[in-house]
């Protein structure tokens, strides 16, 4: 009864419109009441959900987007993006999803992807004759690559869910090819429907102005050297690096770029400020709600569950990857990775999967729901962006959702795919 109380109290405050840290906090307190547990016992878990070193990293990151993204760096890698690959039939599709993998590469988000590239490229592919619907689709889809290639805040949120036992620089390592497969899936489908629809291709501008865009851009990719090389090499710790990131961002656009204002830099510091604050309550507010998930013995009942279905390992993995696009759905992405992670993972350690390379089908899983309505955070911000009817984006999305299924499909299947380089570099 008090698991349903649970349940029920959850979705009954998002569904009048609460938001979902909040949601979790209610839920999980007034359980709490009900079964007469001590209080004391749930405000431990909220604070110690958010009192762990290593979360220290994630204002860093969103701050070294936010800077990255109203200090001109985006527009920079959008430049060398369109040099590299514009002149191919429907270029500038290709060089949306190669401009996402760049620059989600650096931020580590997906919102900040839409919003700084989107708002640059979507007006210039229409203006080239593409589709509304075309630019929107690509543009959302391909930022999921932020959630994927580190360095990533969500990779962080799935360490500190598994326990605290997983190396966050193997985590950075088995998301550079599964991130990649993905942008190259989306790239050869936005090839396929642009010459379908018949989009015109770029001259190209020349070698020499293909090197002078990269060096004019490689201030910019240095950031995400500092930040994801310092972790592997073990010159910085993770928290460090995502300081130090955010300290050459800063730098970079202050005094090479010269494109940092103050008032931009204020929007800066306060949408960093805000981002970090609603991770930060949701952290602590899902401590407690996980607690009472683990109270209620909901990781072994559902594993349990799934053996009596099955035992046959690519079933059990295939219903994982069904109830995690269902989530994705219907719920925030890090909310979910700290509520699915205690969950799901030891289901999937026992059936023979490495925790790392469930780590990224937990994000590819979730990052597709992103996508998706009826909450599809990124979908909403992609039309916003783009001046795009919800409907009219999502008739056309279903060849995109196709590349990143199969581009799950082959990291579930295939443990090479993410586990190659933590495997050499361990």
């Amino acid at each position: 009864m008090g698991l349903l109380l649970l349940c029920a109290l959850f979705v009954l405050c998002v569904v009048i419109g609460m938001p979902v840290a909040f949601a979790l906090g209610v839920a999980a307190v007034s359980v709490f009441f009900y079964e007469g547990l001590p209080m004391m016992i749930a405000f431990q878990r909220i604070v110690s959900g958010i009192n762990i070193f290593s979360l220290l990293a994630i204002p860093f990151f969103i701050y070294a987007g936010e800077l990255m993204f109203h200090g001109g760096i985006a527009i920079r890698l959008v430049r060398f993006a369109s040099s590299a690959v514009g002149y191919v039939r429907g270029g500038l599709g290709i060089v949306n999803v190669f401009s996402s993998m760049l620059f989600g590469g650096i931020s580590g988000s997906a919102i900040a992807d839409i919003s700084a590239l989107g708002s640059i490229l979507i007006p210039v592919m229409k203006e080239k004759g593409y589709d509304d619907d075309y630019a929107v689709n690509v543009t959302v889809t391909s930022s999921l690559a932020g959630i994927i290639i580190p360095p990533s805040h969500n990779m962080i949120l799935y360490a500190v869910a598994a326990g605290g036992g997983l190396s966050i620089s193997k985590l950075f390592l088995a998301g550079f090819i599964p991130g990649v497969l993905m942008c190259v899936c989306l790239a050869a489908v936005a090839y396929a429907v642009a010459v379908k629809r018949g989009y015109s291709s770029e001259p190209f501008p020349g070698l020499r102005v293909l090197i002078i865009q990269f060096f004019i851009a490689l201030p910019g990719l240095v950031t995400a050297i500092i930040i994801v090389g310092g972790v592997l090499t073990g010159v910085f710790t993770v928290t460090e690096s995502g300081a130090f990131g955010a300290i050459y961002a800063f730098l970079v656009t202050i005094i090479v770029y010269r494109s940092m204002t103050w008032e931009k830099f204020k929007i800066a510091v306060r949408n960093s400020v805000k981002t970090t604050a609603m991770v930060m309550i949701l952290i602590a507010c899902t401590g407690a709600f996980a607690y009472l998930l683990t109270f209620y013995q909901v990781p072994t009942k559902l594993s349990e569950l799934l053996l009596r279905i099955s035992e046959n390992p690519v079933i059990i993995l295939l219903m994982i990857n069904l109830m995690l696009l269902f989530l994705g759905m219907i719920m925030d992405m890090a909310a979910l990775i700290l509520i699915c992670t205690p969950i799901f993972l030891p289901i999937a350690v026992s059936i023979g999967i490495d925790p790392y390379q469930f780590g990224m089908i937990l994000m590819m899983n979730l990052g597709l729901g992103l996508c998706t309505p009826p909450v599809g955070s990124c979908l909403f911000v992609g039309c916003a962006v783009g001046g795009v009817k919800l409907e009219d984006a999502v008739k056309t999305m279903w060849p995109f959702y196709l590349a990143i299924l199969v581009a799950l499909m082959l990291v579930s299947f295939i443990p090479a795919i993410s586990m190659t380089l933590p495997n050499f570099f361990s």
